[in-house]
């Protein structure tokens, strides 16, 4: 039997685990343990680019590349990229056929089946793009579950005390925190609350606007104004977030970011990580308030808690240690990488279904309340658009709830049944996750209402479908909810599959011919043509000639043996030398 991996599609990063010897690993790609979620075409080698490469052309052809698509999942929204229109899921399942294959050159066999992790407050809208995108990279996905609760599965392995736990995951683009009781092997969801438009993109775009702003003071100059000077900057307000986990300072160098008058322009820029920490502060108080309302929800005190689990890359920030260890009064551990902790889990649920011996069980919960559209009368008067609630948030899954209902009206024969997720009492304030029609309604009397029975069955994925039934004549409707227009109907996931093999199949066949600067990452290539155009000259000495010759050299050498860290490394001695030799 093939083995079931997991993966954490993450917004800044992913990567895919299984389980070896009773305990999850990551598959590694290459030295690369976790992969960029970062997509792009290359127009110089027409080839479409996943991971590493993709964030290094980010940088040279932001609009051709694009990051963070994870933020769009369930929406309708598109991106341009390569001449054509794509999908989140589309998208998505380029990272996802990647981390395919990087599980089967590990695995020396098919990985035809997954487990994929989403964040605890994803629509069910995002769950249903996940589940599209996971079966156009050809996956058949067996499960999606959430962050924190896989995160709680890798934590919970082989645990010899029952105790409670919260995870507080805070990735680059989405926050969780759940209260997560570990018992005899048992993990259990007791609540989940978060934000899918929160994480570490927000925090590096508040300091690549506040070096934009210092920058624009100085030379009059807006770095938002150029998509590559904007990429430039994002990526160097990342890595300088990521610097200031570790050290108070850090330099923020980039040469010939703008151009004004014909002069070009650099940036130098010390930042610190107090100013940083003040910048994100407000978003840092949002994930707390999210904490106070999951304890609440639960009915938990801090004390109760014993420990703290902290989960994505953006929790290495300092400020958020501090912050957690003041309010709750406990020292946060990461005694598992953060970035991987989601992954990992998933490869034990992965396990789990496959039936391998694994002494863990996960339950789950829905974070969100599900319900139905409703009209009361109140003194006489009709009150519509009311909400609901049939199956209501920290529900454990999977759940079925049913309620019964009464037409308005004694010959009313046809109703709509509105389906919504959220909080509000009126139904419109919430999210729509879709609506149908029941017709032929028939009531026991002439003068009494029809009754309706509206029922809610929700997976373990926390998919839901929606019946309503005539109580009388037994005639019934249903949906499964399927997150509106944004949804992919059966033709059109097969159809993304198609194009997305042929796209693969294409390139293994160019690859056999290729150069080797071809498989080169795309900002590599750049320098090397720059390079050799200028060894085509006659304006260098034999020393410059002779030291451009050997990097390219050393270049060539690395990326025919997938030495990748090295190959780094030279890309940046080589971007040093041409800037040294004034190359433009």
């Amino acid at each position: 039997m093939s083995k079931i991996v997991g993966i954490d599609l993450g917004t800044t990063n992913s990567g895919v685990s299984i389980v070896k010897n009773g305990a999850p690993v990551m598959l590694p790609n290459g030295s690369e343990r976790i992969i960029p979620s970062v997509v792009g075409y290359s127009e110089a080698s027409k080839q479409w680019l996943v991971g590493t490469p993709a964030r290094n052309q980010f940088v040279i052809d932001p609009d051709n590349t694009v990051r963070s698509i994870k933020r769009k999942m369930g929406s309708d929204a598109q991106v341009q990229m390569g001449g054509q229109q794509l999908t989140p899921q589309q998208v998505s399942a380029f990272i996802l056929r990647e981390l395919k294959s990087i599980a089967e050159r590990n695995l020396g066999e098919a990985a035809p089946d997954v487990v994929i992790t989403v964040p605890a407050y994803f629509t069910d809208a995002a769950r249903q793009a996940t589940h599209d995108a996971g079966r156009i990279a050809g996956f058949n996905v067996r499960r999606i579950i959430n962050e924190p609760t896989a995160a709680a599965l890798a934590y919970g392995l082989n645990q010899v005390e029952d105790q409670m736990v919260l995870v507080y995951d805070l990735g680059g683009g989405t926050f969780d925190v759940s209260l997560v009781e570990l018992m005899g092997g048992i993990v259990e969801v007791r609540a989940s609350h978060g934000n899918t438009q929160l994480g570490g993109d927000d925090f590096d775009q508040l300091l690549a606007d506040e070096i934009a702003t210092w920058f624009n003071g100085i030379h009059g100059v807006d770095l938002h104004q150029n998509r590559r000077s904007w990429a430039r900057l994002l990526r160097a307000a990342e890595n300088a977030k990521i610097q200031l986990s570790g050290h108070p300072y850090t330099w923020i160098k980039e040469e010939y970011i703008a151009e004004k008058n014909g002069v070009s322009l650099h940036l130098e820029y010390e930042a610190s990580r107090n100013t940083f920490e003040k910048l994100i502060r407000a978003k840092l108080d949002q994930t707390l308030e999210s904490v106070k309302q999951v304890m609440n929800d639960a009915k938990i005190k801090a004390d109760q808690i014993q420990q703290v689990l902290l989960v994505g890359g953006s929790s290495y920030i300092p400020a958020v240690w501090e912050m957690l260890d003041e309010h709750l009064g406990i020292e946060p551990q990461m005694s598992i990488n953060p970035e991987e902790a989601v992954a990992l889990g998933a490869g034990v649920q992965a396990a789990i279904i496959a039936g391998e011996p694994i002494d863990a069980i996960l339950v789950d919960v829905t974070p969100h309340s599900l319900g139905i559209a409703v009209a009361n009368m109140f003194m006489g008067q009709v009150i519509s658009d009311q909400f609901k609630s049939l199956i209501r948030r920290n529900t454990t899954i999977p759940t079925s709830r049913e309620e019964k209902f009464y037409t308005m009206y004694p010959d009313q024969d046809t109703i709509r049944v509105e389906v919504y997720q959220g909080e509000h009492p009126i139904a419109s304030h919430n999210t729509p996750l879709g609506n149908f029609l029941i017709t032929g309604l028939k009531s026991a009397r002439p003068d009494e209402p029809a009754e309706i029975t509206v029922q809610f069955d929700m997976d373990v994925n926390g998919i839901l479908k929606v019946t309503a039934r005539d109580r009388l004549s037994n005639r019934h409707e249903s949906i499964t909810v399927e997150a509106s227009h944004s949804r992919m109907n059966e033709a059109e996931v097969l159809a993304a599959r198609d194009w997305v093999e042929e796209i693969e199949e294409a390139e293994e066949d160019e690859e056999e011919d290729s150069i080797p600067e071809a498989a080169l990452p795309e900002e590599a290539a750049i320098l090397v043509r720059r390079a050799e155009t200028l060894l085509a000259g006659s304006d260098l000495d034999d020393e410059d000639r002779q030291s451009l010759v050997d990097l390219l050299k050393r270049m060539r050498d690395a990326q025919a043996h997938h030495e990748v860290d090295d190959l780094g490394d030279l890309i940046t001695t080589l971007e040093d030398l041409l800037f040294d030799l004034d190359v433009d």
